[in-house]
């Protein structure tokens, strides 16, 4: 009689979990909001289009320390102040490279970041160059609080020709920006910090600020680029 002949089986292969899962406990799935795929999208964009180029100085900390006490404004206010002046020295930091073309722009706008916790965003103080530092103040002052507030309509947030990014409260030293395109640089101030320094031959204690300029090396490069941070430094020293 025929016996058919019994062939083992393999047992099925258990579903395993992806390697790592179970080292990193439970994923929490967070969809990002409105603001958070802007700074996403935008990021994304800029790391991809935009050749930058990047440059630091130490400032002498003291005359802005000063002029903001004297003043009674925030430092900040004394920052927009010092990029406005610098952008009507330097043309070419008050523009946009597109399409194969400079455009230069007569009106100096700019765009000061404010964070908030998850998200960050940037409000324009429009032609920045003709205002006092108290009428500079009080409008950082309604932009912040709307910023945090999360109230920013779009015309608030339009219009900028150029970037500042004061990251002094959180006591970062140096930090670059990324560009906001089709803007041609976007200035990073870091935190006042106790240094020593020389003077008339002797080391004193002093304090610095560190500027870092990130710019499109398309339309802002070298030397150029050089020349705005210069003339930043320069009117921040002489407000002594």
């Amino acid at each position: 009689m025929f016996e058919p002949t019994i062939v083992d089986q393999p047992s099925p292969t258990p579903e395993r979990e992806p390697l790592g899962a179970t080292l990193k406990g439970e994923a929490a799935v967070e969809e990002p909001d409105r603001g958070q795929r802007a700074i996403g999208r935008r990021s994304a964009e800029t790391r991809a289009t935009v050749p930058d180029l990047e440059m630091s100085v130490d400032v002498d900390a003291g005359p802005l320390a000063q002029a903001a006490e004297r003043h009674a404004v925030s430092t900040t206010a004394v920052l927009v102040a010092a990029c406005a002046a610098a952008l009507r020295q330097c043309p070419y930091a008050n523009a946009a490279y597109r399409d194969g073309r400079f455009e230069l722009y007569s009106r100096i706008n700019v765009a000061v970041v404010f964070q908030r916790p998850g998200a960050q965003s940037a409000a324009t103080i429009l032609d920045a160059d003709t205002r006092a530092l108290p009428e500079l103040e009080a409008e950082l002052s309604r932009l912040r609080e709307r910023a945090l507030g999360g109230q920013l309509t779009p015309p608030e947030q339009a219009g900028a020709t150029f970037t500042l990014i004061d990251l002094g409260e959180h006591g970062i030293h140096r930090a670059a920006a990324l560009i906001t395109p089709p803007q041609a640089a976007a200035l990073t101030a870091g935190a006042v910090r106790a240094v020593p320094v020389v003077r008339d031959g002797a080391v004193v204690p002093g304090r610095v600020v560190t500027l870092t300029l990130a710019s499109d090396h398309r339309i802002l490069f070298g030397a150029r680029a050089a020349a705005f941070l210069a003339a930043v430094a320069g009117y921040l020293e002489a407000l002594a």
